[in-house]
């Protein structure tokens, strides 16, 4: 089965918009798993400020 030109230029982008997202989207998604899972839950507040 070959694949035409415009179906392999969308999974080239596909891929490279999977790619941002997950370059992006990996330590924001750490930090709310982290988040979740703790007990007590500490303050949002005190996590994003650099003052605390």
């Amino acid at each position: 089965m070959a694949l035409s030109e415009d179906t392999k230029e969308r999974i080239v982008r596909l891929v490279d918009i999977t790619k941002t997202i997950v370059h992006y989207g990996w330590v924001p998604f750490v930090i709310y798993v982290g988040f979740m899972s703790s007990q007590p839950r500490p303050n949002l507040l005190k996590i994003l400020s650099p003052l605390s």
